[in-house]
């Protein structure tokens, strides 16, 4: 029977498989410390009391980004390059989601549509790298080999995603709801189409790497294909929600927060 469970247990048990994961994961960490990093150096003199956390955000992707590789090189294993259909992040830039880097590449303060822009992208997707670290956390969180990067990364996760609803309903109260709200919609539209394209480009090279047979393959895919389906038909709207988190300055100090449920 496919589950989740099942699936990560197999891309686990082999080298070249896990071997492609850890990379696919490391890269999008790594890219989403150095946008965090450039948004945190760039913030318009009004928004400079959120620089520290969009500091602490990116620093934290930068050690996610590190954790991956650190796995790869407990096997003895070396990262391989990320296919370009499976770059979640490049992905969504060529959807017009999120500051492009270029952008991001000059010298020039962001604009007050810049900051909300980029809150609303990050709140969409560490809405799914939260689900996501959690769905392995209940599987693996207890894992000897994987287990304890994990619980951490969702743990992280989980604060990051705290982090995007506090400040956007703190500048929704500031009058900025309806363009929050536009943002968002685009944001969680275009991310379940990325999602998608993503999951099926991992699933052949998955599939092509650990011998799949077609039927397989094939309910992997039907399965992708259901669940983009579903979002498109009102499920995107979980990722465009905002309600205040029951851990307050999650990125501005303060005690650990709680392990992940």
């Amino acid at each position: 029977m496919l589950t989740a469970r099942s699936l990560f247990q197999e891309i686990l048990d082999d080298d070249a498989s896990y071997r492609l994961f850890c990379s696919i994961a490391a890269g999008g960490e790594t890219q989403g410390g150095w946008e965090n990093g450039r948004i945190a150096a760039l913030v318009p003199e009004r928004f400079r009391a959120l620089a520290p956390k969009i500091a602490r955000h990116g620093a934290d992707e930068d050690k996610h980004g590190r954790i991956f590789l650190a796995l790869l090189r407990k096997r003895g294993l070396e990262p391989v390059e990320v296919p370009p259909e499976a770059d979640y992040t490049m992905l969504l830039e060529r959807r017009g989601i999120g500051l492009p880097h270029a952008r991001l590449r000059r010298d020039e303060p962001l604009t007050e549509r810049d900051i909300i822009t980029y809150l609303a992208h990050s709140r969409v997707t560490e809405q799914r790298a939260a689900e996501q670290m959690r769905l392995l956390d209940r599987h693996f969180g207890d894992h000897p080999e994987v287990g304890r990067a994990i619980r951490m990364i969702c743990r992280d996760e989980t604060d990051h995603l705290a982090y995007c609803h506090e400040e956007l309903l703190r500048l929704a109260a500031a009058g900025h709801g309806p363009v929050i709200r536009a943002v968002l919609r685009e944001s969680a539209l275009a991310e379940t189409g990325v999602h998608r394209d993503v999951g099926l480009a991992v699933t052949v090279r998955m599939g092509r790497i650990l011998g799949w047979p077609g039927a397989k393959s094939a309910a992997l895919a039907a399965g992708i294909h259901a669940l983009h389906t579903a979002e498109r038909l009102g499920g995107w709207r979980r990722m465009a929600r905002l309600r205040m988190p029951e851990r307050r300055n999650a990125l501005g100090g303060g005690g650990p927060s709680a392990e992940c449920a």
